[in-house]
């Protein structure tokens, strides 16, 4: 059994469990274009990515879509959003259209690095993810004031229903792309729904504003035989059974503040395989000052308190450690001792 096999056997929740260790075990280790693109976790790069996301850097830059950015390399842990009163693109969300130009995805993209990893990648029986940042919600709160956005999602349903709508079709269009040329296994969808312990908006406002969106371009992933990997290192526990509703295949970022073993078992009440990555506690392994035995302790943890109940692999939220030293640590007692604990429950 590849890899990739015994990823895809713990996906569907098979028993007995084929594999327990990290959760990004079967993906490509290391995937490196060049600069401004190094290795980004266990994925392969597509050029559209790259041109609406990741060509800019700097204390100050606007991207595609006329947002103001700052991204240091080697400094900043991920692209930040400067939006305020003062830059924001959408002064009023009943205008929407009077200020948001989508951009159009360049027809002369190079495809072919991408197609080249990702042929060596399935050449070797590894599971090939292809990324998609900036998702529904992510998207409008970069074009306005996150307070806005929140505030907008509960007075004007229908302004955000209209612009959610029309963000899907553009992202419809990046996806088809993607699987057009590059064929992945799944696609890693972006967005951050909450807090570490708590939602940014109840779980009647996803269902209204957000939840038929994603179910459509969720939906065509599938028709295209492509899984949905989604990620939300967040506290989201009131909708994930609507994240396995929408079609979402594996949560990436299932923290530990959600109670994940209620969630299994409301999974297996349901009938749904969804696969929840995560359950480890980031504060603890993440943390410059961290001890070798208190991060292996905590992957541990992990592993016996969710492991039993199914539809789980362990990795952490943010997918790579921020303290580089602490990501080998983290990863190696994962596969040591999820193995481990897989010979003594089989």
């Amino acid at each position: 059994m590849t890899k990739k096999e015994a990823f895809l056997s713990v996906m569907r929740n098979e028993k007995p469990t084929a594999f327990m260790g990290h959760a990004f075990d079967a993906n490509p280790q290391a995937v490196d274009f060049g600069p401004p693109i190094t290795q980004l976790f266990y994925a392969i790069i597509d050029p559209i990515t790259t041109w609406d996301i990741l060509q800019f850097s700097g204390e100050r830059y606007k991207d595609n879509w006329g947002v103001t950015h700052r991204y240091i390399l080697g400094v900043d842990p991920g692209i930040i959003p400067l939006t305020d009163e003062e830059n924001q693109v959408i002064k009023d969300i009943t205008k929407w259209r009077d200020y948001v130009t989508f951009p159009e995805i360049p027809k002369d993209l190079d495809w072919e690095p991408a197609k080249k990893a990702v042929a060596k990648a399935k050449a070797a029986g590894e599971f090939v993810m292809i990324p998609s940042f900036r998702g529904l919600f992510e998207r409008l709160h970069s074009l306005e004031t996150f307070e806005n956005t929140v505030v907008d999602m509960i007075s004007e349903p229908e302004a955000c229903n209209e612009f959610f709508e029309a963000y899907t079709d553009w992202k419809l269009e990046v996806f088809k792309q993607i699987i057009d040329n590059l064929q992945p296994d799944a696609i890693h969808s972006h967005d951050d729904l909450g807090s570490k312990n708590s939602p940014f908006f109840s779980a009647d406002t996803f269902r209204e504003i957000l939840k038929p969106h994603y179910k459509r371009l969720y939906d065509y992933c599938h028709s295209r035989g492509v899984l949905v990997q989604h990620h939300c290192d967040c506290f989201v526990e009131h909708i994930v059974v609507d994240f396995a509703e929408i079609g979402v295949d594996m949560w990436q970022g299932a923290l530990p503040s959600n109670d994940i073993v209620k969630l299994q078992k409301q999974l297996d009440e349901r009938g749904f395989n969804m696969l929840m990555m995560g359950g480890i506690e980031s504060a603890i392994v993440d943390d410059v000052n961290a001890k070798e035995e208190d991060i292996r302790a905590e992957v541990r943890r992990a592993i016996d308190t969710y492991a039993p109940g199914g539809h789980f692999l362990p990795c952490i939220g943010s997918i790579n450690c921020l303290v580089d030293k602490n990501d080998p640590i983290v990863v190696d007692e994962m596969n040591r001792y999820g193995a481990e604990w897989l010979a003594k429950h089989r």
